[in-house]
């Protein structure tokens, strides 16, 4: 604390903080024990993950020469707490910084009696936290010698670990008190370490969507200062992540003359004076449907009899989320006949063309990268059920073998909530058996969590009342764990339409073992109802029933639509006994068939629900009619994306 002056006074405060209305010299209030207020001002190196930290000097009356906060002070009657955080900063450590550096984190209270009695600190802090990009040399500093001897920076983990050893060289402060500053630090950095891995995820969406995309999407980046059209095909490209049009059934807004221009100088032989071949890429009006998972000229028909010849493990990993197809013959030529690919014999003997290259393989550079990246996010996160998650999943990019990691998504209990992964199989418009990357990264709703429990535990009791026959229903749903988020950040497959929900994994052992979770993206949902669903309904809706559109009823009914992906056939067993999945046997059609179940399912459970009395009698002509204005917000997605 900043030594002050005899006639410095200080407010008196409450026991919960308040004013009384009342000044006394500083000197009386420590010997009075009156409760006051005081800043703490930290300032953390965001590169090195430090804390600067001053030493006391060694006339001051508490605490004497031991290590403490970077700058700290009381707050002199009659002055604004931010006013005193900028003031001790600069007389103690001569930093100069306007008001929005300083970030208030909290206030916590501070007791201790020390000095034999004669010094007791009943202080309200309010904690202010300065980031800077890197440390500021220790040089840089003007220290006030009648209040601080010296300054160094320290890990945060190494100061947390100090604290908790109560080393006898820095001043004392319990979990209760500084706990608060090393979770909102760990989970700051986790979450830029999980951002970094996501923009790499983003990567990989692209060049799944279509081989040329990555470039397509560099070349309208660079052309788009050109004209105002420019920019504008630039920033519709950037919502479909790709040149065809989500909402106009994946119609091309571009063309061949919009394609990215490729120099080949060795396509021939030189020739001086000129800079050789230059051409513009090939672009596919249809939207193809394979994306970058198959070659681009191969049918259905070559695929099912290239598989039909493979053992049964390895049709598992053809027709399985994490692989792409490829040709031998294209392969060998696009690598000069060299021997550089050592995945060709994947699947050894074969006399056909294709073959199938594992994700871990195929966006290996990428995949290292977001691994790396996921576990340095697991060493600095304070919660272990994301740690275990993020060191499980990095795994898994690497292996190929998501089942663990999965489990572990499934069972996470933390503040700050992350998918990251393949999972979906949208894209794949000719079978729907490949995943494409996506990430969300958000921070769990614990009140909106904790209100909607009930929908989850009720799966079983919802499949058992299914209107269809009993041989199609499974015995052992399990009760579906649902987080509610606020969505911070998201990358991959997120183009078009944003989702307000969604319920993973889609592997059908997880389901059937461990059933499926839900997550809920409410501020979406809420910008979604403002934003769209209102203004549809005003066109749409009777001015009679307009009322009953709300956003509870709009919410209710999503979350019964993520619910009922878990309910239903999924493992089946086929006329001639061969064992199945209804995604494997309904191949490209399973998506919209999915969606279009969920939704209607989903209005049957909320009937189903009120009628057993979980859910208020009130609800059914708002949920009913919230449904119908849903529908005129989806039906514009198109026939050709899998919700509309």
């Amino acid at each position: 604390m900043a030594e002050t002056h005899a006639e410095e006074y200080l407010d008196v405060l409450t026991r919960t903080g308040d004013k009384t209305g009342i000044s006394k010299p500083r000197g009386d209030v420590h010997k009075d024990g009156d409760f006051h207020r005081a800043v703490h001002v930290w300032i953390y190196s965001e590169s090195t993950q430090e804390l600067l930290l001053q030493r006391r000097a060694d006339c001051k009356d508490s605490w004497p020469g031991l290590w403490d906060i970077s700058s700290a002070g009381h707050i002199s009657a009659g002055d604004s707490s931010l006013v005193s955080a900028r003031r001790e900063l600069h007389e103690e450590l001569g930093v100069i910084l306007p008001t929005d550096a300083f970030e208030l984190l909290f206030v916590f209270l501070q007791k201790s009696v020390i000095n034999d009695g004669k010094f007791i600190n009943n202080e309200f802090n309010d904690v202010y936290l300065v980031t800077t990009l890197d440390p500021i040399p220790l040089e840089a500093f003007t220290l006030q010698e009648s209040e601080v001897s010296a300054v160094k920076y320290m890990s945060y983990l190494e100061y947390k670990s100090v604290l908790a050893d109560e080393n006898p060289e820095y001043v004392p402060y319990s979990d209760d008190e500084y706990g608060q500053l090393f979770d909102i630090i760990g989970q700051r950095d986790t979450l830029k370490l999980l951002i970094e891995a996501a923009e790499i995820i983003d990567e990989i969406f692209y060049q799944q969507v279509w081989g040329s995309n990555p470039t397509l999407r560099d070349w309208l980046k660079k052309q788009s200062s050109s004209s105002e059209l420019d920019k504008l095909k630039w920033t519709y490209y950037l919502i479909n992540k790709s040149p065809w049009s989500c909402l106009d059934e994946n119609k091309a807004f571009l063309s061949t003359a919009d394609s990215a221009v490729k120099k080949l100088p060795k396509a021939t032989r030189p020739v001086t004076g000129w800079n050789g071949l230059a051409y513009r890429s090939a672009f596919p009006l249809p939207k193809p449907p394979g994306a970058n998972f198959y070659p681009p000229d191969m049918d259905k028909k070559e695929f099912e009899i290239w598989k039909n010849s493979l053992m049964e493990d390895q049709q598992d990993d053809a027709v399985g989320f994490f692989s792409v197809i490829k040709r031998r013959s294209e392969t060998i030529l696009d690598s000069s006949f060299s021997s550089e690919v050592d995945y060709l014999n994947h699947f050894g003997g074969s006399v056909h063309d294709l073959y199938a290259v594992p994700y871990s393989q195929e966006y290996q550079n990428f995949l290292e990268k977001a691994a790396s990246l996921l576990h340095k996010a697991a060493e600095v996160t304070t919660s272990s059920s994301l740690r275990r998650l993020l060191h499980a999943k990095a795994d898994a990019f690497l292996s190929n073998d998501y089942y663990d990691s999965d489990i572990a998504w499934m069972e996470l209990d933390s503040k700050i909530d992350v998918t990251i992964g393949p999972y979906e199989t949208y894209e794949d418009a000719l079978f729907g058996y490949k995943a494409t990357f996506e990430a969300f990264i958000g921070i769990r709703d614990d009140d909106s969590t904790a209100k909607i429990k009930l929908f989850g535990d009720h799966l079983l009791e919802l499949e058992e009342n299914l209107p269809l026959e009993s041989v199609y229903k499974s015995k052992d749903v399990i009760a579906a764990p649902i987080r509610v988020i606020q969505l911070l950040y998201n990358s991959g497959d997120v183009k078009g339409p944003q989702t307000v929900a969604f319920n993973l994994p889609n592997d059908e052992r997880i389901v059937k073992d461990r059933g499926t979770s839900m997550v809920m993206l409410k501020n979406v949902s809420e910008a979604k109802f403002k934003y769209i669903l209102q203004p549809i309904s005003d066109a749409c809706i009777s001015k009679e029933q307009l009322n009953l559109v709300d956003f509870d009823s709009f919410f209710t009914h999503t979350i019964c639509h993520e619910c009922c992906h878990g309910i239903g056939p999924h493992s089946i067993t086929l006329p001639n006994g061969q064992k199945s999945t209804v995604r494997l046997e309904l191949q490209e059609l399973h998506s919209a068939l999915e969606e279009a179940k969920a939704d209607i399912v989903g209005l049957w459970a909320l009937k189903f629900f009120i009628s057993q009395g979980l859910l208020s009698s009130g609800l059914t002509r708002s949920i009913y009619v919230s449904f119908l204005s849903g529908c005129f917000r989806s039906v514009r997605f198109g026939l050709e994306e899998a919700h509309g």
